[in-house]
């Protein structure tokens, strides 16, 4: 049975429960309150279902990005109504659609928070974290039981350069990085316009 928005209602409290547990044990649900979530993720293994979710989100929202992300479309669609949880009010749902990894669940996967700050790249945003968040970068030295990712995404037509720490647990994953996905957006934007005049400007 495919997934539908149905079921991602009804497993959004859970959800959300465990997000704030994951974020408690860093430190977050204090230090990170005024932090904009600037979107949540979920996951799905088969076209079908993406293709079916994307129609059934269209329907309380809309499509803002469409853009390959490590060679596979990445959607992002700005609700209607922002979904809460906790204290952060998310107005965006990112919407994958599967590549070649198979997720042992489907469904809400990990929130995304804005820290802010001015890292161009891990090690500069990981420097950061130490200053502002010395608990946070306590687990990333001894992360325990945490699985800790650093990575470098990057769109297409991306410009701006948004590194992210990823902090997992075995069941939700909570990523910080310094710009919110509505800015990674105006820089897709940006380079897509500034290609087509180069273009424009190289045609004989």
């Amino acid at each position: 049975m495919s997934l539908t928005l149905a079921q991602l209602q009804r497993d959004w409290q859970p959800f959300a429960d465990d997000i704030q547990a994951l974020a408690q044990s860093l430190d977050l649900m204090d230090t990170a309150q005024g932090w904009h979530c600037d979107h949540v993720a979920l996951r799905v293994n088969s076209t079908a279902a993406a293709e079916a979710l994307v129609q059934e989100f269209e329907a309380i929202g809309t499509v803002i990005s469409n853009n390959l992300i490590n060679g596979r479309p990445i959607l992002i669609i700005a609700l209607d109504e922002p979904l809460q949880l906790g204290p952060w009010s998310i107005d965006c749902v990112e919407l994958p659609f599967p590549g070649e990894k198979r997720y042992p669940k489907e469904g809400w996967e990990h929130i995304e928070l804005v820290f802010p700050c001015k890292a161009a790249d891990c090690d500069a945003l990981e420097a950061a974290l130490e200053q502002a968040l010395p608990t946070v970068a306590k687990r990333i030295k001894a992360p325990g039981t945490l699985r800790i990712k650093a990575s470098s995404p990057q769109g297409e037509h991306e410009r701006l350069a948004n590194p992210t720490l990823a902090f997992s647990d075995d069941k939700v994953c909570i990523k910080l990085h310094p710009h919110g996905i509505r800015d990674i957006i105006a820089s897709e934007n940006a380079s897509v316009v500034a290609s087509v005049s180069a273009n424009k400007k190289a045609a004989p």
